[in-house]
């Protein structure tokens, strides 16, 4: 049987590989917008968070996606990001991985 092959992505904060699955994806659209991108597939230059709610604090305070994605996001976009995060693991750790 072949293996499957997992996709891998940069988490901008931690700055390690780690399984897409286990990242979120925030995007930067023409108009410069930034918004949580869930599935991936919105058009746009991306970045990956991982779904730690600590680190989205953490990149708030260090202005990570300020410096990487060069525009102004705005504390509204972090806390956000900080519930979707937040949700996102709860929901892991009640349903398990799928």
């Amino acid at each position: 049987m072949k293996k499957r092959k997992i996709p891998m992505r940069k988490d901008l904060l931690t700055n390690t590989m780690q399984p897409k699955k286990e990242l979120v994806r925030v995007v930067v659209d023409k108009d410069k917008n930034i918004s949580v991108d869930p599935t991936g597939k919105k058009s746009g230059r991306g970045a990956y968070v991982s779904l730690e709610p600590d680190k989205i604090a953490q990149a708030q305070k260090n202005q990570v996606l300020e410096k990487s994605l060069g525009i102004k996001v705005s504390a509204d976009f972090y806390d956000d990001l900080y519930a979707y995060v937040d949700h996102q693991k709860a929901r892991k750790e009640l349903f398990g991985d799928k």
